[in-house]
């Protein structure tokens, strides 16, 4: 049981950290320090938008609507935080304690 409590707070690290890449990319677009008529730029672009917008989509469908401001992120990240700290309250029902 302690691998499968490990393995969920690794998925939710990397996700963390995806999103990180996702918010900081898209600031560098939006000011133009990145183009997306660069492949390479488009590539990793459109490959964190596959991945994170399965979990933005139902989270967005929740929100109202804000404007040009997306918030989904934010409530994303709480939600991360908030499941690392009940795994790691829990930690001692994975390792049989």
């Amino acid at each position: 049981m302690g691998t499968l409590y490990e393995a969920l707070m690794l998925i939710l690290d990397v996700v963390w950290f995806v999103m990180i890449a996702h918010i900081i990319m898209s600031w560098l677009i939006n000011f133009q320090v990145l183009n997306l008529r660069q492949p390479l730029i488009w590539q990793v672009w459109s490959g964190l938008n596959r991945l994170l917008e399965p979990i933005y989509a139902p989270v967005r469908s929740i929100l109202p609507n804000t404007g040009g401001l997306d918030l989904a992120p934010l409530v994303v990240f709480i939600i991360i935080i908030i499941l690392q700290r009940a795994l790691a309250n829990n930690a001692g029902f994975f390792y049989g304690f």
